[in-house]
């Protein structure tokens, strides 16, 4: 299995995908086509988001569709040799994958083997569930169960930052919520700037300033470059 899980699109003040470019050619050596699955785009079409990807893509000179543009969602994943899930909505994202009956066949491609790029939301569905996203449930999904590639949870675009007066649950607040409820299931932090890369049995988080690992009450820095492997025991 070859994953790619992006906290985000940029870092910092950084170009759409810029920062990660060395990971995504990394990632995708030997490909020559990518396939990018739009859905969690709410308020930017197919089209729009297709053109972001292709253009922040073209030094790597490999030629990306949307699954959008298919008729046969499952016949273009079936033929993908690549595919690539962009942030925005995970709700709306799980919510059109399990509209079209086409989870249980990404999960099979990549397990199999095909690799697999997400970033914020695309990033969010490879984990066991959606229950640790920051997203508004804008749609109710069939299900919150997520791709499972990879058992546990995420947290993209994690900070913990709270502005003076604000009086609201801070990141820190709702993961304690979750592991209450779920001691048991990790769920891994990732700031912006980080990613985690899976290639088979072996499990790495990427990027400067490391993330964090909630688990059984407690929450743990991961420094960079940590082998987290046991993870996926």
């Amino acid at each position: 299995m070859q994953l790619l899980l992006l906290s985000s699109s940029r870092a910092h003040n950084s170009e759409y995908l810029a920062p990660y470019m060395p990971w995504l050619k990394s990632q995708l050596k030997g490909i020559d086509e990518l396939l990018f699955i739009p859905y969690a785009g709410v308020t930017i079409n197919g089209d729009a988001y297709l053109k972001q990807v292709a253009s922040a893509l073209a030094p790597l000179n490999i030629k990306v569709t949307s699954l959008h543009q298919h008729s046969q969602p499952k016949e273009a994943i079936s033929k993908a040799q690549a595919i690539a899930v962009g942030g925005g909505n995970t709700f709306q994202l799980l919510n059109k994958l399990y509209q079209q009956d086409i989870v249980k066949l990404i999960r099979q491609r990549v397990t199999c083997g095909v690799p697999y790029i997400g970033w914020s939301a695309g990033s969010n569905i490879s984990g066991l569930s959606i229950r640790t996203t920051n997203d508004m449930p804008i749609v109710e999904p069939a299900s919150f169960n997520a791709l499972q590639l990879l058992p546990l949870q995420l947290n993209p675009h994690y900070s913990d930052y709270k502005p003076e007066g604000f009086h609201g649950e801070t990141r820190d607040m709702r993961l304690a919520e979750f592991m209450v409820l779920n001691p048991s299931t990790p769920t891994i932090a990732l700031p912006e700037g980080t990613a985690l890369q899976r290639n088979g049995d072996s499990l790495t988080l990427l990027g400067s300033g490391g993330g964090y690992l909630f688990k059984g009450g407690e929450k743990t820095v991961i420094a960079e470059n940590s082998d987290l492997s046991y993870l996926l025991n």
